[in-house]
Formats: structure tokens, sequence, C-alpha cells
């Protein structure tokens, strides 16, 4: 049962392996963003535009740790993904004790440090007064659970690089549905607003991690962890915390740039605040199957650069691209014509009409701002994982830092020149479209850098069989 499981991607057809991975992880990835779209609905549409908006708010300082949390555990889990390609299960097993040592430790360090600064934070980011409370409010439940996030994440993790996409899906399904529920119960019955929303979304997680784990310890024998698995060894922690410290900072550099977006927009006020709210959410939901499509490239190219196999890096890579282009040509025209329909849901039907129009032509301003570099941000996820899994976690940092640089110079510039001279509406335009042009930018360098260190690969390969050959030698003498 348990080979049945997993997922060998180092033999087969590419395409084949990257489909099959992609949907079910597709489907998860929907349903793990529905935990904060349905508290974003339920909260516009059953407190007020106000809660909306300081749920908008929390977000940004939210996906600083979050974020930083899911790319520690991501990158925990990329040897795990070259051991298996080397068909190496003891190497497996110990990779998989080191990531509990460290995702432990990262737990207790980001809860302290989020909840020591989750106050300060929404207030250097001039967050209003008339929404700040729930802000916090909502935030600071969060930031409590993020134990459970990374419980989560990290058996999540360590399942889809054994090639199994399948197994983290059937856990979320259930949590998306116990997370919707309880919204309803807490904001609705027990009024206790957006605390509840935040509450609701742990404990779901919560289920979600515990049921993800016993279903892990019954169907995967070669999980289970022996003494000497916990082995502590400080090259092997460093060469683990070498790929993972690298994918969290890039999180946390995006959502860094994310903050000082979301500062700017403070200073338009509730509404316009609501309506990229409505927008973000929306995006996240539609940005998907690039995502997916990107995560499931992490997985093939740790496999194969684990077998050390270059000519299916290449080929799969070079497919995905292909792949994800042609949908977001799709996700594209789905925005384009469909965006003041699906901004509406999250409005209550009696929200005065001028404030709810206001409210979704904010959010559709976003969309035909940002649509045309859709096409850049698929790239970037297929190119930026593939990086990573090959080894190449400096030039990913690199590429984050010009993200971020080009993120908060262009909002900070363009919103205050275009306000000055134009009036606010334009200054939110310039807001709108700092953020694409800075995944425009973080492209071009994933890209550019990819095609240069594919061509190595052969090489790399080469002085690694040659390794492996003196070493058995040395140890049959």
């Amino acid at each position: 049962m348990a080979k049945a499981l997993t997922n060998d991607m180092t033999a087969g057809n590419p395409v084949r392996h990257i489909i099959k991975f992609t949907v079910p992880l597709l489907i998860g990835n929907i349903f793990q963003v529905l935990y904060n779209m349905v508290d974003t609905i339920i909260v516009g549409r059953t407190i007020s535009v106000e809660a909306l908006a300081a749920v908008g708010a929390a977000g940004a300082i939210m996906f600083l740790i979050v974020g930083f949390a899911q790319g520690f555990t991501n990158g925990l889990s990329i040897i795990v993904a070259q051991r298996f390609g080397a068909n190496d299960m003891p190497g497996v097993r110990r990779s998989v004790g080191m990531g509990i040592y460290l995702s432990v430790a990262a737990s207790i360090v980001l809860t302290l440090i989020s909840m020591l600064s989750a106050r300060t934070l929404l207030e250097l980011m001039s967050t209003p007064d008339n929404i700040i409370d729930d802000a916090y409010s909502y935030i600071i439940v969060i930031y409590a659970g993020i134990v459970f996030q990374i419980f989560y994440n990290y058996i999540s993790c360590v399942i889809r690089a054994l090639g199994d996409s399948k197994t983290p899906l059937y856990f979320l399904l259930i949590s998306c549905v116990i997370n919707i529920v309880l919204d309803l119960v807490f904001i609705i019955n027990f009024h206790m607003g957006v605390a509840g929303a935040g509450l609701a979304t742990i404990i779901a997680q919560a289920v979600s991690g515990i049921l993800c784990l016993l279903y892990v310890a019954k169907k995967f024998p070669q999980l289970h962890l022996k003494k000497e698995d916990f082995k502590w060894e400080n090259k092997f922690a460093l060469k683990h915390l070498g790929l993972a410290v690298p994918m969290a900072f890039q999180m946390s550099v995006t959502a860094i740039g994310v903050m000082v977006v979301q500062a700017v927009l403070n200073s338009f006020g509730s509404t316009v605040i609501a309506g990229y709210t409505a927008a973000n959410k929306i995006e996240q939901l539609i940005s998907q199957p690039q995502i997916s499509f990107g995560m499931a490239m992490a997985t093939y190219v740790g496999q194969n650069y684990g077998a050390m196999n270059e000519k299916r890096i290449k080929e799969g890579v070079s497919k995905c691209a292909l792949i994800v282009l042609g949908l977001t040509l799709v996700i594209v025209l789905i925005v384009l014509i469909f965006s003041r329909p699906i901004a509406s849901v999250f409005l209550d039907a009696g929200t005065d009409p001028a404030l709810r129009d206001n409210v979704i032509f904010y959010t559709s301003t976003y969309f035909k701002a940002a649509a045309v570099f859709y096409f850049a941000l698929a790239l970037l996820f297929v190119y930026r994982n593939s990086l990573q899994d090959m080894g190449n976690s400096g030039i990913v940092l690199c590429g984050s830092a010009a993200e971020l640089i080009a993120r908060i110079v262009l909002s900070l510039l363009m919103a205050r020149t275009l306000t000055y001279n134009y009036g606010e509406f334009y200054g939110y335009l310039g807001v709108c479209i700092a953020g694409p042009i800075a995944w425009l930018s973080a492209c071009t360098l994933f890209m550019v850098s990819y095609f240069k260190n594919v061509h190595k690969l052969p090489e790399i390969f080469k002085k690694r069989s040659e390794f492996k050959e003196l070493d058995a030698r040395a140890s049959i003498e």
C-alpha cells in the first residue's frame, strides 16, 4: 500500500508525472486558500466592510510569519526528495528526523517573535484607528496557532517529497469543512467577531495535521522513524538549514514588500483597503494552478536531481513552463471578464450601494492593472522552484531580494508621485502595478539563472558519480 502511495518521478513520461502530481495538489491548495478566503467572505458579509478591511490589514503581517514557516518547511523537504530520488530510504528517514527537530525549534521562535511584535507592526503600518483593534484580534489568534501550521505543513511537504500529493488533500477537504462550520458558529452564534474567524482557521489546521499524522503512521512504513534517525549531526542540520532558511526568507522578503504596499494603502482609507483585500483574496485563489505546478516541479526536479538525470530535468521544466503559460491565458481572461461579480461575493447585499460600488471598483481596477503580468508570475513559480531543488538557494534569495526592492521602491514612488500629480485613484493604480513589475524583475533573474545553471548539471553529476565510486571502494577496502 505504501509503495503505491509514493510516486517515483525519475522514470516514465515527465508530463504525465507532473500533471498527475499537480491535480490533487491544486485541489488541496485551493482548499487551503479557502481557509482565509472563507474567513474574509464571512467577515465581510456578516460583520462589516471595516471588518473586511481589518482582515486585509492583518493579512500583510500574517504572511510575514506564516510565509516564513511555509518556506522553511518546504526547504526542509528538499533533501527528502533528493534522497528518495536516489533510492536512499535510510537517508530519507534521517532527513525527516532532522526536519522534526528544526520544525519544533522554528515553531517556538516564530510564535514568540510574532505575538510580541503584532501590535507594533500594525501601528508601524499606519493601520487606521477604526480597524486596528479588529486587525490585532484576528492576527494574534492566527499567530498563537503557528505550531499547528508548521506541524501540518511539514508532514505534507514530506509526503509530497515522496511523490504523493493526494494524501494531504483528503485531510484538507475535511479541514475546510470544519473551518467553514466553525466560522459561522464562532461569528454568528458566539459573536466572537474577527477573532472567531482566526480561531476557526487554526482549529481546522490542527485537525488536518493530526489526521495526516495518524494516516502516515498507518500507511507509510518507510517513514517510521527509529532512535538512530533522530541522531543530531551539525553538518546535516546545517545542510537542511542551508536550503530551508533561504526559502523561508524568500517568502518573508516578499511579505515585507506586501507590508509596505499595505502601509501605503492604509493612507487611502478603509474602502480602498477593502477593495484591494478582495482583489488579493481572489488573486490567491486564481493563481493556485501556477503555484501548484511550481510545487510539482520542486518534487520532480528534486527527485531527478537526486537520480542525476539532467535530461529529464530539462524536459520536465520546459514542458511545465508551456503548460502554465496556457493556463495563465485562461486565468487572465477570467479575471478581466468576471472580476466585478466575483468581488461582490465579499460584500453583504445590504451594504450601502455607493460604498459597495466603490469597493468593487477598486477590486476590478487591480485586475486591469495586474492581469498582463500573470505570465511572468507563472514562469516565476516554475523556474524558482526548479532552481531551489537544484541546490541554487542563493540565487533564489537574491531574486527574492530584487522582487522586494522593486516592490518597495515602486509602490512608494508611484503612489506618492501619481497621487500628488493626478489624484488618489492614480496613486492606487500605481500601487497595483508595483507588485506585478516586481514579479517581472524576479522572473527574469530566475530564468537567466536557470538556463545558466542547467548546462552545468552534467559536470556536477559526473563529479558526484566519481565521488560515490571512490567512497564505495573505500568502504570495501
